[in-house]
């Protein structure tokens, strides 16, 4: 029998604890995070749940067990791996008061981007939306409904989602000079040319 354990699937670090490893580890495809373990999903839509769009460290299983276990919450959450277009993602211009330099999407028509989504009940939504800052009236993030058409999501069943929440940094991204913000594919020192340009994506939860 495989072992799904985080540390057997090397997906049990979490960037809280080691700030240089953002954005942490990704799973390789759709799975049921469950404690320390991720186990194979038998769907990929979860009515009962918020879908979450996550661009940086949520979407790494260590993270998310970190976070939960903060606020003493165990339900398991579903992790689905989606095809993602018409965002792109960017440097934040703010460093986390954990040490590194998040993420945050941005507008970009034409890029499609595998990422994953996941799926929240309303007790988990709570801590992500705590631990991204929410509801505080300086809090770096805010979470905003990404709406199809101008954003398709695409699950591997064939489902088209008709959105999705995300977190959108409230000072935007990085920009590398006259070229627009700088995507990233993990944690890096922001640019000089750190501008703080505000993505604007559908409307705040808050």
């Amino acid at each position: 029998m495989a072992d799904r354990t985080l540390e057997a699937q090397g997906l049990a670090e979490a960037p809280r604890e080691h700030p240089l490893l953002y954005p942490g580890a990704w799973p390789e495809d759709s799975g049921l995070l469950d404690g320390n373990r991720l186990l194979p999903l038998d769907r990929l839509v979860y009515d009962d749940r918020v879908p979450v769009l996550a661009v940086g460290s949520n979407a790494c299983p260590g993270q998310l067990r970190h976070k939960m276990a903060e606020f003493g919450i165990t339900a398991p959450i579903p992790m689905v791996k989606a095809r993602v277009t018409g965002i792109d993602v960017g440097v934040s211009a703010h460093v986390s008061r954990m040490g590194y330099v998040s993420a945050s999407p941005f507008d970009a028509p034409a890029v499609v981007r595998e990422l994953f989504l996941v799926w929240l009940d309303a007790e988990q939504l709570a801590v992500i939306d705590a631990t991204e800052g929410v509801p505080l009236p300086n809090g770096n993030y805010h979470r905003a409904w990404l709406a199809a058409p101008e954003i398709r999501i695409d699950l591997a069943d064939g489902t088209a989602l008709p959105g999705a929440f995300a977190y959108v940094n409230r000072t935007g991204c990085c920009t590398t000079g006259t070229a627009g913000p700088a995507p990233t594919r993990g944690s890096g020192p922001c640019s000089p040319n750190c501008s703080g340009r505000r993505p604007a994506y559908g409307s705040s939860s808050v």
